[in-house]
Parts: structure tokens; C-alpha cells; sequence
């Protein structure tokens, strides 16, 4: 297999910047690359899908805006959330109220058509995501016997992976024979406590090599083993960014960080970025000039 370009992978500055926590950050440009809306008030949960979030831990799209407002964050990537299943309704509504700020990554049936598909694309979704964690364990496979991977292929669109470790030997061959660009979630962990040396996620650096795939620096507080240890995670980080490239890797906070127990600051999950990219120019690209490339913000 070909080695990786430290750029990043080849799917297609910034001045000014204001203070969040110790961290330097573009006043106009950031890109929160993982986000979900989650409004029960206006949209219904769907019976059987995945995680149900409490009432506690709603979303909408208008405290979404505020929150994104709040740390000069200029737009996001919506990630369809579990508790809705195929029904895009609550991000798509989200999306075309937001002028543009915002894109969506949907979750389709197996068999979804290229024309539905195509309708989903002028709406401004960039791509599909395979909950495997807790919505269907099988649904990358049943994507790539229904034909789903090469219809994402065709039109640009990522397959966005979210899956438990044990998993990733088996996905990694199927989705590179797919040759459709690959976006993992979270650090393409679940559980640090194997290492960086476990099959699994050699497995998510093997992706990362093969020039297909995006990571996303998102959602630490999911690791770490007590609130706000995120050095827990350097190790997975520095390897990550030698596998990926810079150009290969984006940001995104997990908002309204469902399923967790601590409080959850949005600013200091930017302000984390710093651990692993101290580099000023290095966190801009990832913060913004990666996702505007691979997502198309701004076209």
C-alpha cells in the first residue's frame, strides 16, 4: 500500500484570532466538525433506534447557533443522531435554516437510490453515517452488499464510521476495496486502555495510510479516564497525526455531548486541540481549512 503525503489526503490562510482558553483560534473561520441537533419538542424520537436522549440533553438548533456564537465558531458539520434514525428531518430542517453555516452527514436505508441521494446532495449532505456502535452493528455491511459505499463513492460523499474497536480489522479492508473516502469518529477509539499497538486501531491508522481517510480530533471527554484528562489521549493523537497528516485530520466538539454524566465545556474542548497541534498554523488547518476543503463550506 502507498505511503500517505504528511498533507493529508487530496480530496480536492487565515488572519486574525482571538483568545479561547490558552489556545489560538481564527475570529471568522473555525469548523465544529461533529455536532448533533437534537429537538424532541419539534421532532419525535423514532421507536427502536439507538441512544434516547434524556430531556435534559436536547439540542435545538437555535442553542446550537448560540453556543457556536458564544466561541466564535463561524459554521458546523451536523452528524445525524441515533435517536432518529432515517429520519433526517430535525438536521436537514437545522441545515436550511442555518444560510449556509451549516452541513449534515445522514444515515440512509442500504438501498436509498441515487436520486434520493442526489436530493440529500443539493440540501448540502457530504455524506453517511455507520452508527455501529449503538443504532446497527451490520450497517456497513448490508451498505456495501446493497451497492450503498460505491453510490457514496460516485458522488464524492464520505462514509462516516463510528464503530467499536474490535470491529475496525474487519472494516478497514472493506471500506479501502471500496475506494470511497472515509471520515472516523472520535479518534477512531473506543477504549484507550488497549493502546495504540491494539488490532483495532493499527486497523483506523492502516486507513489513515491508505490516503482514503479523515479523522476526527473529537470528543476526548469519551476517553480519558477522569474529566479533563485529556493527556490520556496524546499517545492516540501523535499517532494519528503521523498516519493521517495534518490534512487528513478535523475537529469537533460532540455537541450537546449526549450520554455523559460530567458537565462538558465547549471552550475547553477547543482549547484541548492545543495539546496535540501546538502549532498556530497546524490548528488552523485543521479547524478550518480542512473541513472547508473535504465538506465544501463556503461554495
Amino acid at each position: 500500500m502507498a505511503a500517505r503525503s504528511p498533507g493529508g489526503p487530496n480530496f480536492g490562510m487565515m488572519t486574525g484570532a482571538t483568545a479561547t482558553g490558552d489556545m489560538a483560534m481564527p475570529e471568522d473561520g473555525t469548523i465544529d466538525c461533529h455536532a448533533h441537533v437534537v429537538d424532541s419538542e419539534r421532532f419525535a424520537f423514532v421507536d427502536g433506534a439507538g441512544y434516547r436522549p434524556q430531556p435534559h440533553e436536547t439540542g435545538t438548533r437555535q442553542a446550537f447557533a448560540a453556543v457556536l456564537d458564544a466561541h466564535g465558531v463561524a459554521r458546523a458539520l451536523l452528524v445525524q443522531p441515533s435517536c432518529y434514525g432515517v429520519d433526517n428531518a430535525a438536521m436537514l430542517d437545522a441545515m436550511a435554516r442555518s444560510r449556509g453555516r451549516f452541513k449534515g452527514i445522514a444515515v440512509v436505508e442500504p438501498h436509498t437510490v441515487e436520486r434520493e441521494l442526489a436530493v440529500l446532495d443539493e440540501r448540502g449532505v457530504v455524506g453517511v453515517r455507520f452508527n455501529l456502535v449503538n443504532y446497527d452493528r451490520h450497517a456497513l455491511a448490508k451498505a456495501a452488499e446493497a451497492g450503498l459505499l460505491d453510490r457514496l463513492r460516485d458522488l464524492g460523499w464520505f462514509a462516516q464510521i463510528f464503530a467499536q474497536d474490535e470491529q475496525w480489522p474487519e472494516l478497514a479492508p472493506l471500506l479501502i476495496r471500496s475506494n470511497a473516502k472515509v471520515l472516523i469518529d472520535h479518534f477512531g477509539v473506543r477504549d484507550i486502555a488497549a493502546g495504540v499497538h491494539s488490532p483495532g486501531f493499527r486497523s483506523v491508522l492502516e486507513l489513515g495510510r491508505s490516503g482514503l481517510a479523515v479523522v476526527k480530533l473529537s470528543a476526548p471527554f469519551r476517553l480519558v479516564s477522569r474529566p479533563g484528562a485529556y493527556d490520556d489521549v496524546d499517545a492516540f493523537a501523535a499517532a494519528l497525526l503521523e498516519a493521517f497528516g495534518v490534512g487528513g485530520c478535523v475537529w469537533g466538539s460532540d455537541w450537546p455531548f449526549l450520554g455523559v454524566r460530567e458537565a462538558i465545556r465547549y471552550g475547553d474542548l477547543l482549547a484541548a486541540l492545543a495539546r496535540w497541534l501546538p502549532d498556530p498554523t497546524d490548528r488552523l488547518r485543521v479547524l478550518r481549512h480542512n473541513p472547508m476543503r473535504l465538506f465544501g463550506f463556503g461554495r
